[in-house]
């Protein structure tokens, strides 16, 4: 057993020990009210972030669909340019033009090109696939049932989604 060198303490009256409880409880609850108060200062910052970053969101989906063609407009006024100077000189011989319109074409492929516009052009022998052609007739021929006979109409695709299917005849089955 040991001894201890301080002296008994003597007992708290009921007044003193009610008086250190509540001073204790005083103590908790502030504590408690203190953390509380910092945890809805965080909680309504969060709640605040979380608004700024949907609103930001909102914006950039409506700028995204507002823009969203610029890219391709730009490359289509170069097509533009042409085409009016070609109407500018109604004068003009015919190989002059013609020579004008291929130009004018060469702009357009390239243009629809740097877009990602894909030109569907199956050839002579082809699968005939349902996603990207349309079969307008069908015709007997030498070729293996439901191939591509001939192109009546260029298609076109853009991010592996048609945009127009080709239109094309197809073999009939033996």
């Amino acid at each position: 057993m040991t001894t201890s060198n301080t002296p008994p303490q003597e007992p708290l009256s009921p007044d003193e020990l009610i008086a250190a409880v509540n001073s204790a409880d005083d103590s908790k609850v502030a504590e408690l009210e203190a953390r509380l108060a910092e945890m809805s200062d965080a909680y309504l910052r969060a709640k605040a972030e979380v608004e700024n970053i949907r609103r930001r969101a909102d914006e950039d989906v409506s700028k995204a669909r507002k823009f969203a063609v610029e890219s391709f407009a730009e490359s289509m006024l170069p097509v533009m340019d042409s085409m009016e100077a070609a109407i500018a000189l109604p004068d003009a011989k015919v190989e002059t033009v013609l020579e004008g319109v291929h130009a004018t074409k060469r702009q357009l492929a390239a243009a629809l090109e740097r877009n990602k516009v894909i030109e569907l052009n199956p050839a002579a022998g082809t699968k005939f696939d349902p996603h990207q052609h349309q079969a307008i007739s069908v015709v007997p021929a030498e070729q293996e049932p439901n191939t591509v006979v001939m192109v009546l109409q260029k298609g076109y695709s853009i991010a592996d989604r048609t945009l127009r299917p080709a239109l094309v005849t197809v073999t009939a089955p033996k």
